[in-house]
């Protein structure tokens, strides 16, 4: 019952956004090279990652959010680099980020994982956020990569994005059904 007696609680369910992230969507933040921000002036190939988030239909996902970790294009994660970004999905479900390719990044041993960024996706609807990656086409350490080779090859191809012009490379996402993205427990 509630304080007052009269009504009973009811639990709702919990969302790690919300309807409400919108709120804290800063549309400067899916440029990581912006001129204002901190990686201002790093040197590095400048790409452009984007992709459609489609849900088990096939239907655009227009209300997400999509958060970028990635390494600096030396593979390390502690330097000066600021690699953080987060974008909002537009009507047709598009995300779009710019940033400076990754580098490899130092595993177990002497071993390298291949450059790639970790995409968390956020939305109405989910209960907790789901995380992918997303490496790129062509990449020899791709062969070698200790978090790729636990996938089956048959759904590998979900995490690999191709390039679509220079500098530009693709990764759609599908959250279920036939050719669903391999999303990873962590």
């Amino acid at each position: 019952m509630s304080a007052a007696g009269d009504r009973p609680l009811i639990a709702t369910a919990s969302q790690t956004s919300g309807p409400f992230w919108h709120l804290i969507d800063v549309p400067a933040w899916a440029d990581l090279l912006r001129g204002d921000g901190p990686n201002a002036g790093m040197e590095g190939e400048r790409i452009i990652l984007l992709g459609r988030i489609t849900d088990g239909d096939g239907v655009p996902c227009s209300d997400m959010m999509v958060e970028l970790w990635q390494a600096d294009p030396g593979g390390k994660y502690d330097g000066a680099f600021h690699g953080f970004g987060r974008c909002a999905t537009d009507a047709n479900g598009e995300y779009r980020f710019t940033t400076l390719k990754p580098g490899p990044v130092r595993a177990a041993g002497n071993a390298f994982q291949a450059p790639h960024a970790t995409l968390t996706l956020f939305a109405r609807g989910l209960l907790s956020q789901l995380v992918t990656r997303l490496y790129f086409a062509g990449e020899a350490l791709n062969e070698q990569d200790p978090v790729l080779n636990t996938v089956p090859a048959a759904r590998r191809g979900t995490l690999i994005a191709r390039p679509e012009g220079p500098g530009t490379w693709r990764l759609d996402i599908r959250l279920q059904g036939e050719g669903e993205t391999v999303f990873l427990e962590v």
